[in-house]
């Protein structure tokens, strides 16, 4: 499991060993209320069995040695759960487990996990885009070079550059949502999904148990039908992409050479155990990892969606450590960035001055734009490439190239030159995109 640098306190919380075992304690006990409702065993026992249905009554470390030798962890919780039943309500200890099997056990108490760790990557989403929000307006109207393979391409504003991440969350949120209503559903099948141990009862102590558990009752057991949790691992997937996205964008930003954009700077923050001056990315390399380990561990778990019969030999197992991983992979993302977006160190003057570092050849789509409708855009475009040339070579202002053409200054004045090297001048609809992005957020 990631360490405490690459997840969150919280998220370690609905993952830990104690977390688990109450989450299949919760159904074992829901098991035994509902079916008591529906007059499969007794009431009373289904009252002793709940009463001895709390974590802290378990020995987590017996547990897992013997979950080794059991093959998963139901088994030996099950038979301590019984015990613990037997030596309260000896009649009451035959009716622990009742017609379930072990995957009912762990796949429900897993989707009992995930409900409580997709509220906090859920609220995690919307506390990074609402910061990253503000940021974007913010900045509408701060200019830097946007860069296509690594190289100044034209003028963007930050704003735009931060909105496309605020409607990218969005779409999460979105996603995450509707892969909630999907997945997070009850798993009760029996021995092969047929629920045969429950006779005609099976649908009616099903329908009971996902009532006690607050969970949506599926049309039919999901055993071995794996898109529910795949699809889960997917879009956690996708959001640690655009984590890494924002966290790459963020530490080019900060490299010395560029020095455009940096993360708050905090006591003890990004420093080096040798170098004082060191002001390193902390947040964007949590991130970063994130978004670099995200895609084999759901590579992991599509793989194991294609099981064998009615339980996968090794398929399911894969996904028990897998997914969890995931989520606590992207939660300390989550975490990371939702901390560094209210306080980003933006140096806006330096962002101007790099765009000066090409000497013009940054506007030269400006320029060939505007000479295309007089000269063609294939001869405006060789014109202006040769003239980018001619800079570079002679180490001279692209403006000054493009004076001395006459195919140039028959084509405009002098004024109107000068007006397409003026970054404000040549920024599309990055406002109004930004107003579009930051409307449908807050809708």
């Amino acid at each position: 499991m990631p360490d405490t640098l690459f997840t969150t306190d919280a998220m370690r919380m609905v993952f830990s060993d104690r977390a688990r075992i109450q989450r299949m304690l919760d159904f074992e006990a829901a098991l035994a209320q509902a079916e008591a409702a529906v007059g499969v065993i007794p009431e009373g026992a289904a009252d002793a069995i709940a009463a001895c249905c709390h974590a802290d009554r378990f020995d987590a470390e017996a547990l897992a040695a013997a979950a080794r030798s059991a093959g998963n962890l139901a088994i030996p919780l099950v038979a301590a759960l019984t015990s613990n039943v037997a030596a309260a309500d000896p009649v009451a200890r035959g009716y622990v487990h009742w017609g379930a099997t072990s995957q009912d056990v762990i796949d429900t108490a897993l989707v009992l996990q995930l409900r409580d760790a997709l509220a906090l990557i859920d609220a995690d989403v919307e506390r990074l885009a609402a910061a990253l929000a503000v940021q974007a307006r913010h900045h509408a109207t701060t200019v830097l070079a946007g860069r296509t393979w690594l190289q100044q391409a034209i003028p963007v504003t930050l704003g735009v550059k931060l909105a496309g991440f605020v409607s990218a969350l969005d779409r999460h949120r979105l996603r995450l949502s509707e892969a909630r209503g999907r997945a997070l559903v009850l798993q009760f099948g029996g021995a092969v999904g047929t629920l045969a141990s429950l006779g005609d009862r099976g649908i009616a102590v099903g329908e009971a148990l996902a009532l006690r558990l607050a969970l949506p009752l599926p049309d039919l057991p999901w055993h071995t039908q794996r898109d529910r949790v795949c699809e889960i691992a997917a879009v956690l997937g996708l959001l640690a992409a655009t984590l890494g996205k924002l966290a790459r964008d963020l530490a080019l930003l900060a490299q010395t050479e560029v020095a455009e954009m940096f993360e708050p700077a905090a006591p003890g923050r990004g420093g080096s155990s040798t170098m004082p001056h060191k002001r390193n990315p902390v947040g964007a390399s949590v991130a970063i990892a994130a978004a670099l380990r995200s895609p084999g561990l759901v590579a992991t778990m599509l793989s194991a969606a294609a099981q064998e019969h009615e339980r996968g030999l090794g398929n399911w197992p894969a996904e028990w450590e897998t997914l969890p991983e995931i989520a606590l992979l992207v939660a300390g993302a989550l975490a990371a960035m939702a901390d560094v977006a209210p306080g980003l160190d933006v140096d806006a003057e330096r962002m101007r001055a790099n765009l000066g570092l090409t000497q013009g050849q940054i506007f030269a789509e400006a320029v060939q734009m505007a000479l295309a409708p007089a000269l063609g855009r294939d001869h405006a475009h060789a014109l202006v490439a040769d003239a980018c040339r001619r800079a570079a070579k002679e180490r001279v202002h692209l403006r000054d190239v493009l004076r001395a053409v006459p195919e140039v200054s028959s084509a405009l004045d002098a004024s109107a030159l000068d007006r397409l090297f003026d970054p404000a001048d040549y920024l599309g609809e990055s406002g109004r995109y930004i107003e579009r992005a930051l409307a449908a957020h807050r809708s």
